[in-house]
């Protein structure tokens, strides 16, 4: 791909619930994504600073393509958060309601709450091993870890633990060593979780590529399928992550996502800085 921005990337820098997104609208022209640029975008001491970069295309069947980018220049089929910032933008530019999203993933659906409020469809979980992906057949809902966790799919992996409290547990110890897992050939996203109420769920994550993180979408909609499967919840949840609460739908058509988002600011990034 060849870069068409001579003077520079526009971007907007967004969140929602402080998992932070770098977005950039390329529907006008096409941004050429290398690893060295990915990263160089994420350093928060001398680029921007994020936890996946988005980048905004045009679709013929959709209202626009996103493309998810980790802090590492890993691709990331999946991003909820990101997939409702951008959903908030675009309903913004366009007044629409209801959008049509591609990603990886396939096709999402969102829809404005009203008061700010952003939902997702982030389709039906994957729950088979070959589909999450594992490296082979086992127990989902009891995984052959110490802890026996979840593994559950939404368009990315997840591995989730019920504990007795997620804040007293060295999250980054064990992110990095269950994010890769031999059991996890593409690498997993990783959740701690324990039960507040009902259908209330705390919940800290980490995330392939990134590390913690305040939030993380995919994360809370693989462990609201996982608590439900576990009998821990119903389909409605309330998740209170370090970054603040989301609430997960787990319908017949898939799995909604709810939530606030915001856009921080909006710059230029220059290649070639001093």
């Amino acid at each position: 791909m060849t870069q068409t921005f001579p003077s520079g990337v526009p971007f907007m820098k967004m969140h929602g619930l402080g998992n932070d997104f770098v977005v950039i609208d390329a529907r006008d022209g096409v941004m050429r994504v290398t690893d060295a640029t990915v990263m160089a975008m994420a350093d928060r001491h001398r680029g921007i600073g994020f936890d996946q970069l988005a980048v905004i295309t045009k679709r013929d069947d959709a209202d626009v393509h996103l493309t998810f980018y980790n802090l590492d220049g890993s691709t990331a089929g999946a991003c909820g958060n990101a997939t409702r910032c951008v959903a908030r933008y675009i309903m913004d530019e366009t007044s629409k309601t209801d959008l049509t999203l591609t990603t990886d993933r396939g096709i999402l659906l969102a829809h404005d709450a009203g008061d700010g409020m952003t939902s997702i469809n982030m389709g039906q979980p994957q729950l088979t091993w070959q589909e999450i992906p594992l490296a082979r057949d086992v127990d989902l809902d009891a995984l052959p870890i110490d802890g026996a966790p979840m593994a559950t799919g939404m368009g990315n992996p997840h591995c989730t633990f019920f504990v007795d409290d997620a804040e007293s547990i060295d999250l980054t110890a064990i992110g990095a060593l269950i994010e890769h897992h031999p059991l996890y050939p593409e690498r997993t996203n990783v959740q701690l979780a324990h039960l507040v109420g009902p259908d209330h769920l705390r919940m800290r994550v980490w995330e392939r590529g990134v590390g913690v993180t305040l939030a993380s979408g995919s994360s809370s909609c693989a462990t609201a399928v996982a608590a439900h499967r576990r009998g821990l919840t119903g389909r409605r949840v309330r998740i209170d992550l370090d970054g603040g609460t989301i609430h997960i739908d787990w319908r017949d058509d898939g799995v909604w996502m709810t939530g606030p988002t915001a856009h921080v600011f909006s710059g230029v990034w220059y290649h070639e800085r001093p």
